[in-house]
């Protein structure tokens, strides 16, 4: 098996360093346009594989898409954090000509891969790359759910006492503080519903957490988080290499799904060796698809800068 992570920045490095020591593929090719660092990234994981045990050839290479050929997987990590003064509709121009190039070279030498959108605003890059690469939508796949559930469940088992491994936790809607949407009547501590366990001011606030968690983050250490990133991608891509089949919450674009059509969003679905093979329907209440809908229409304005910039 091969991997390529476009992007040898904080995400893209820990998310290659991730795969790497699970030795989820036999080559995995890390790709930057900054002349080097790619290549010293590699050059540093290789050096940890006596001490680490694992046998993965990583490889540093600065934008030469050639040496991706063939990759079972490919993971786009590119683009630009929001700069103070820059807008929305900027950040989203900017990220958007990054994305679709990335994507077009990538499909030169990979006609056949699955692709993992990490890059922000990740619903509406997601959205773009099933728009302009032509694959079937099951092969397109937006990262930000696995990490947003991986949010809910350290919050959970912060207030629960709990190690986060025992608890299902899921996270739909758009990938932002405003969108998505914490399923706590949902979430279960080893098939046990955990409201039976928290008072409502308890749910109120791990809710609210988890909302903000990306924020929070940047807050403390004055920059965008990497190591969850880049496990939460990780995990997507063993879930497909070795064909496990989990339920994980990703970016997919719907066709009626969830109510909703020609938009990505995070929903849960089966990940296996075909790209995500089955959109697993929650049952939602009629206030959270309410809510849901709300955080569709957030991503549909998002989207419109795309068609505004003729993009799609």
């Amino acid at each position: 098996m091969k991997v390529t992570v476009i992007g040898a920045g904080a995400v893209g490095a820990t998310c290659a360093d991730n795969i790497a020591r699970k030795e989820l593929a036999e080559e995995l090719i890390l790709l930057d346009i900054k002349e080097g660092f790619a290549e010293g990234k590699a050059i540093d994981m290789m050096q940890t594989a006596a001490l680490l045990g694992f046998d993965t050839k990583i490889t540093g290479v600065t934008n030469d898409y050639s040496r991706t050929a063939g990759s079972d997987v490919v993971v786009i990590t590119s683009g630009l954090p929001r700069k103070p003064g820059m807008t929305r509709e900027e950040l989203i121009g900017v990220n958007a000509g990054i994305v679709k190039g990335v994507t077009e070279n990538v499909l030169k030498y990979s006609p056949n891969t699955i692709i993992i959108v990490v890059s922000n605003p990740m619903d509406t890059m997601n959205y773009l790359t099933l728009k302009t690469s032509g694959l079937p939508k099951n092969r397109i796949l937006g990262m930000g759910g696995a990490l947003d559930s991986a949010r809910f469940k350290y919050y959970l088992s912060q207030e629960l006492g709990c190690s986060p491994a025992d608890l299902n936790a899921v996270v739909i809607g758009g990938h932002g503080d405003t969108t998505m949407i914490p399923l706590i009547k949902h979430a279960t501590w080893n098939s046990i519903p955990v409201t039976q366990f928290l008072k409502q001011e308890q749910q109120d606030k791990i809710v609210a957490a988890t909302m903000v968690g990306g924020a929070t983050l940047t807050g403390l250490i004055g920059t965008s988080a990497w190591y969850a990133p880049g496990a939460g991608t990780a995990a997507m891509v063993e879930s497909i290499l070795r064909d496990e089949k989990k339920l994980i919450s990703c970016g997919v674009v719907l066709d009626g799904e969830y109510g909703q059509k020609d938009i990505s969003l995070v929903v849960p679905v089966v990940l296996g060796k075909n790209g995500w093979e089955k959109i697993v329907d929650f049952k939602l209440s009629t206030e959270e698809q309410a809510t849901f809908n709300k955080s569709a229409d957030a991503v549909r304005n998002m989207n419109q800068v795309l068609s505004d910039s003729k993009l799609i």
